[in-house]
Parts: structure tokens; C-alpha cells; sequence
């Protein structure tokens, strides 16, 4: 990434244009971090996040007042935004929300000059918004005043981060698909399954709620489903909220508004052994190390089928409750 230019007004994304107004404003001011650092790293990752954004509706976390004012969690594309910025409309209850749709590096450029910190994806695309391409499940530390943790992001929750990362890749292999796991810059670890698209969001939901629920019956002093907080006791939640119409969950390389500016960050299996492994251990200014592998790369992203995997799960929790 190149040094902070304060008298940065232009920048070019393709064959656009971006007009990049108060490149100086500072949006993390602890950190001394503008907005024109902030478009100066998505554009130096837009080759690894346009494909983790193109054809999905957004939700925006804008920070226009920088991380330590009011965030604006935004779904419709304002009127003032460009004809070239793509959208969507789609359905809601009640009514339909015209989405942003983010396809090429301009626009992201154009949001990141809007204080979108975040860039939210939903789990499908605008062209079937009813058939997600991913499920994820949601992995944060233990409530530390459950857990004895010090705090969140302590190097005892997040061992429970790992710990479960690693139990939830094992059963997802041992029903024949794929775990991408990623660091969400906030508390814990994201795992990813790639989809086909075939199933809908119920199907996807309710595999996704019976596979968290045979895990959490294989370590119930560990794991749990409950959702209340009051009711896990120290365990683990296996969030799998997330996989439902209109959801979203944090795209990968995007940047956190946190302190330090942490990236949600694409990790290896076998990084979970690694003790620097931290929720938010790359940041705008340290992940470009990264950007010349791709540890997902050595996966098999393609999407998968639920078909048989519902089958083989189904066989494990009956053989496993009796």
C-alpha cells in the first residue's frame, strides 16, 4: 500500500474515475488511519474481495464520523449514489429494499469514499436471493464472566475458538464437505461452506441447526445451541443464525471498525496451531503479507450439494442417540 496522500482527491478503478472527497478525514483516529488508507486498501485487495462480493446484495456499516461516532447499518443504496454502482431490489416483508451490489473495484472504491467501513454480504446472490451459495457458522469465545476468561478476546476464549474450529471441520469432513475458515476481525472465527445453490434457505437453516446440534450433543460441556446467553453456562454458541433470508456475515478482507482496524482474513486449517492465531491478528496495515497466497486456494471451493451430506448426518445423529 502506498504512503497516506492528504491531497489525494481522484482515483482510478478500471475505467472510472473515483472522486475520493476528505481523503484526510481520519476514521480511525486512535490509530491515525483516513479515509483515503482506508480506499488505498481496498483497492490493494480488490483483487481477493470482488470475488467474495460480486453479485451479492450488501448491507453498508458506515462510519461517516469516523469509528467512535454513530454507525449507519444501511441497506438501500442511496439516490445520490452513481448510475454505474450496480443494485438490486428485492423482496422484504412488507415491501422490497434496493440493495447495492458490488462488482467491480470503482465501486468499492465509491463505498469506501461513502465511510463504509464494512462491506456486509448476504449469503446469496441478487439472481436467486432464496438459494444461498454459503453457510456459515458463527464461532465466538465464551461470555468471559462464564468462561473465566479475562476478556473476549483472551488467549483462553479464543482457545475455545480453535478448539471448536477444529470440531466443526471434522464433522463437516466426516459429512463430505468442505470447512473455509476465516478470522472475522472481531472475536472469533467464521467457518464457511461453499454451496450449489440447489437447496433453499430453510434447507440450508435446518441442516445447519442439526449439524450444530450433533456437535453440541458430542461435547455438551462445551458446546451449545442455546441462544440465550443466560442458558449456555460458560459453553461455546454454535451460531448458525446467520444462514437466513436477508442475513449477512462479514465479507473476507473487509475492515473492522475496531480499534487497529482488524481485517477479516482467510486462514489455513492448520494455522489453528498456530499461538499468534488471534480473531483480530491481521489489520489494513498488516494483511497485505498475505495477499500473495491464498490459503483457501488449496481448497476445494466449488459448491456442494446438501443431499447427501442431510443423509449421512441424519445416519450419524440416530447411530449416535441410540
Amino acid at each position: 500500500m502506498s504512503e497516506k496522500r492528504t491531497d489525494a482527491r481522484n482515483v482510478r478503478a478500471g475505467n472510472r474515475t473515483v472522486r475520493i472527497s476528505r481523503p484526510e478525514k481520519l476514521l480511525f483516529p486512535d490509530d491515525g488511519i483516513s479515509k483515503w488508507d482506508l480506499v488505498d486498501y481496498y483497492r490493494s485487495v480488490s483483487r481477493r474481495i470482488i470475488p467474495q462480493l460480486r453479485g451479492r446484495p450488501l448491507m453498508m456499516e458506515r462510519h461517516p464520523d469516523g469509528i467512535g461516532g454513530t454507525p449507519l447499518m444501511q441497506k438501500n443504496a442511496p439516490d445520490h449514489f452513481p448510475d454505474w454502482v450496480r443494485r438490486a431490489v428485492l423482496p422484504k416483508e412488507g415491501g422490497k429494499v434496493t440493495h447495492v451490489v458490488c462488482d467491480d473495484t470503482a465501486t468499492l472504491l465509491y463505498l469506501a469514499d461513502q465511510a463504509c467501513v464494512t462491506p456486509h454480504r448476504w449469503l446469496s446472490r441478487a439472481d436467486r436471493p432464496d438459494h444461498p451459495d454459503r453457510l456459515v457458522i458463527d464461532l465466538d469465545p465464551p461470555s468471559p464472566e462464564k468462561s473465566g476468561s479475562e476478556a473476549s478476546g483472551s488467549e483462553a476464549g479464543f482457545e475455545e475458538v480453535r478448539w471448536a474450529a477444529r470440531r466443526c471441520c471434522a464433522l463437516l469432513g466426516e459429512l463430505g464437505l468442505p470447512g473455509l475458515l476465516m478470522t472475522t476481525g472481531s472475536r472469533g472465527l467464521h467457518v464457511i461452506v461453499p454451496l450449489d445453490r440447489r437447496a433453499d434457505f430453510d434447507t440450508v437453516r435446518s441442516f445447519a441447526h442439526e449439524a450444530a446440534g450433533l456437535l453440541a450433543a458430542r461435547h455438551p460441556d462445551r458446546l451449545t445451541t442455546e441462544p440465550r446467553k443466560a442458558s449456555r453456562r460458560g459453553r461455546l454458541y454454535l451460531d448458525v443464525q446467520r444462514n437466513g433470508y436477508a442475513q449477512t456475515a462479514v465479507t473476507p478482507y473487509a475492515v473492522r471498525a475496531r480499534p487497529g482496524a482488524p481485517v477479516a482474513t482467510p486462514i489455513d486449517a492448520r494455522e489453528l496451531d498456530d499461538p499468534e492465531l488471534r480473531s483480530d491478528r491481521w489489520t489494513l496495515r498488516t494483511v497485505g503479507e498475505r495477499l500473495a497466497d491464498d490459503p483457501w486456494a488449496r481448497t476445494d471451493t466449488r459448491g456442494r450439494s446438501l443431499r447427501a451430506p442431510r443423509e449421512r448426518l441424519r445416519r450419524l445423529a440416530e447411530d449416535e442417540a441410540g
